[in-house]
This record gives structure tokens, C-alpha cells and sequence, in this order.
């Protein structure tokens, strides 16, 4: 397939973008399409939902402020963007509907969801979860997730908040070089050999005006190389595109520009998980290792205000998690009552640890997250988010 492709296209090569691509997303032989299983603590990688409930009940208390702020809008629509297994819906939905009834009749949550195979994960653990009577409880009566593609949901039809978790970084991307002192980009030829030559669009030159970089310039060395996502311009244009009133929020893990293109990060930020292992070679493994690339926070802020985004705040997860609850979470399982629990101390100690994960800001506690709006008021956009009100979170 990978080889076809290759000898098909213009001067029989792909660049890095279009080859990212298929190796993840080709319907039959993509890593996404195929290996859906193998997200989680013991596959190639875990998000911050596969910790247990706590991140997605935080993350509802945050929705149900947004809720609050918008004047309690029915439908207030939640879209979640790249769902992995399902499990953050899950426990957004749950948490609401046991403890925030009012809001979760308002809501209608929907999915927009690139890979068959997780689709198929995330409907089979939403059946799971309305039939189950007992530890879960039933989650209602009607159906509550509805999934569509992107290009199905009409323009200006939101009125909610649309979020993502670590799907930004999965966004396949351009890599650039800079040889013998111009900017030139990667491209895969056949064998999986790379070549490099001039940019395969202006794009890429344009980028670097957009976030403030001079690049290149005498600061680079010969040999510099880092990536380039046009693929999250353009996805955060379409996903505005369909808000009309209200937030979106994207959590991941990244740097602002100035960091992100170091002259000091030669090699720039892709990395391939395996096996609960990580590697700079997007080569081997092919369809059945993920490849990802820290994402450019300076990039989405920038481009989203000239899309009529507006920026609220910036933050990192440990800072927006903390000021949602988390701290709380963690001084009550030290209590009397936590110890003496019939879940035990191992459970305890167990929660303790992944609350501690959450928060970690050499791990998950360091991921970015930025809070941008659209066709909200003054008052709105000035009122306070309690995600952004901890001590070092801010605008």
C-alpha cells in the first residue's frame, strides 16, 4: 500500500505529512485503524482518562461553569474531538448525570472520531455503560452520544464547548531542514528513503512569519530540523468554523513557539510510541507504532484570533486540574473515613498515585491548556474560569 502510494505520486515521494497520514489513518492498515486495543497502561501509550474518573469529573465541573456562564443554554452541545476509547465521555457523562442532573438533561454530547476501529471501541463501551445497573448505574434513557464527521455538523450550529485531549499531537506533520542556510523540507521516497528539497508549499515559509520566527536565520545550524503542523491550522479553522457561541478547549502536550524552535532542539519534537517504548524512528514499526509531535500552543493562539477565536487563558493541566478540585480529591483520601473504607489501602494508595500523575509537571501535569471563545460578551469573556483561577494559570 505505503509503496503504491509512493510510486504514484508527483516525482514518486510523499512528504513527511502526507506520509504520517497513512501510516496512522489509512482505513485498513493505519495504526489508528488497527491497534485501537493498544492504548493503555499496558500498550504503547495512556492518556490521563485511563488514570481512573477523576480527570474527566474534573473536567465536567469546568463544563458545567461554561454552562452556567453561557446562561444555561439548552442544548449546550459538548464535542469531543479524537475520543480515543470513549472513556473521558464516559466519565464526563456519568459524573453529570449523578451529580449535575439539571445540566446533563441540557446536554447533547457528540464525537467526531477519524478511526473506524475506535469509533467501534467507543459505542461498544457506551452500550456497556447504559446497560449496567449496578457500579456504573444507567446513564438515561435516550440516546445521549450521537457521532458525526466534522464536515456533517453544520457551520455556526455549536453552542457549547468543543475539546480535545491529546489529539493535536497526532496531527500529521511537515518536517523541515534548514541545508546550506535555506529552509527546505523532508520528503519520503522509495525504500523509505528521505530526500530534501524546497517546500513543497509556501505555507510552510508563511508558518514561521505567523508565530514570529526567524527561520532561517544565522542562529540555526546547517542540519536543524523540526516539524511543522499545518494540519492543526487547519483543523482549528474548521472546528471554529462550527462554533457559534461558547469555548473550545485543547489539552496537550507542547511549547510556545520560542521553545518549540529552539535553535538548541536540532532534531525537534517526534517521537514514536511501541510497546510502552518511545523512539525517534518513524520508520520501522510501520501501522503498528504511533507517531506524534509536540504541539506549537504560539501557532493555535495566533491563528485562532485571526479565525475569530478569541484567547481566554493558558495554563498547565496540573495548575487547571488543581483549581477544578483535584487538591480536594487528594486531601480526602487522606481522612479517617478514606483509610477505614472497605475499598482498602491499597485502592487508596492506587488513586493517590494516579491524582499525583494528573498533577506531575515533568508528565501529564505539564501538558498546555488553552482556552479560546467565540461570540461571547464582555462580561462573559471577563468572568473568571475556574480551570485558569489557580496561582500561575492566567490570560
Amino acid at each position: 500500500m505505503l509503496a503504491c502510494r509512493i510510486a504514484e505520486s508527483p516525482n514518486q515521494r510523499l512528504t513527511f505529512a502526507e506520509y504520517m497520514d497513512l501510516v496512522l489513518y489509512e482505513p485498513e492498515h493505519g495504526y489508528y485503524a488497527t491497534r485501537a486495543i493498544d492504548i493503555g497502561p499496558q500498550g504503547d501509550f495512556f492518556t490521563s482518562p485511563h488514570l481512573g474518573a477523576d480527570f474527566g469529573e474534573l473536567l465536567a465541573e469546568q463544563f458545567l461553569q461554561m454552562w452556567e456562564i453561557l446562561d444555561q443554554p439548552t442544548p449546550f452541545t459538548l464535542l469531543e474531538l479524537g475520543a480515543g476509547q470513549g472513556l473521558l465521555a464516559a466519565d464526563i457523562l456519568r459524573y453529570l448525570y449523578r451529580h449535575h442532573s439539571d445540566f446533563y438533561a441540557a446536554l447533547d454530547y457528540m464525537i467526531v472520531e477519524r478511526s473506524d476501529a475506535l469509533r467501534h471501541e467507543q459505542q461498544r463501551l457506551w452500550r456497556r455503560e447504559q446497560g449496567e445497573q449496578g457500579r456504573l448505574g444507567k446513564l438515561g434513557e435516550k440516546e445521549k452520544i450521537k457521532w458525526a464527521t466534522l464536515e456533517e455538523i453544520p457551520v455556526g450550529s455549536i453552542v457549547g464547548c468543543c475539546f480535545s485531549n491529546e489529539l493535536v499531537d497526532a496531527l500529521p506533520v511537515h518536517q523541515i531542514i534548514i541545508d546550506q542556510g535555506k529552509l527546505r523540507e523532508v520528503y519520503v521516497t522509495t525504500g523509505l528513503v528521505e530526500v530534501i528539497d524546497k517546500l513543497s508549499t509556501q505555507w510552510l515559509a508563511e508558518y514561521f512569519d505567523l508565530v514570529g520566527i526567524e527561520l532561517p536565520s544565522r542562529a540555526y545550524p546547517s542540519g536543524y530540523r523540526s516539524e511543522v503542523n499545518l494540519a492543526a491550522l487547519d483543523w482549528l479553522k474548521a472546528v471554529g468554523e462550527r462554533l457559534q457561541r461558547g469555548y473550545l478547549l485543547t489539552i496537550d502536550y507542547g511549547y510556545p513557539s520560542a521553545r518549540y524552535y529552539s535553535p538548541a532542539r536540532l532534531r525537534g519534537t517526534l517521537q514514536c510510541y511501541y510497546r510502552h517504548q518511545h523512539h525517534d524512528n518513524p520508520y520501522i514499526n510501520i501501522g503498528r507504532q504511533d507517531i506524534t509531535a509536540h504541539v506549537d500552543f504560539t501557532a493555535l493562539e495566533l491563528w485562532g484570533e485571526l479565525c475569530g477565536l478569541h484567547k481566554i487563558g493558558f495554563t498547565q493541566q496540573g495548575l487547571f486540574l488543581m483549581a477544578l478540585g483535584l487538591g480536594e480529591r487528594l486531601a480526602a483520601l487522606s481522612t479517617g473515613d478514606a483509610v477505614s473504607s472497605k475499598q482498602g489501602l491499597s485502592f487508596l494508595l492506587r488513586q493517590r498515585e494516579a491524582l499525583h500523575q494528573l498533577m506531575n509537571p515533568m508528565g501529564l501535569g505539564g501538558f498546555g491548556v488553552l482556552v479560546q471563545c467565540r461570540g461571547l460578551t464582555e462580561a462573559e469573556i471577563a468572568y473568571p474560569l475556574k480551570g485558569l483561577s489557580f496561582p500561575g494559570s492566567g490570560r
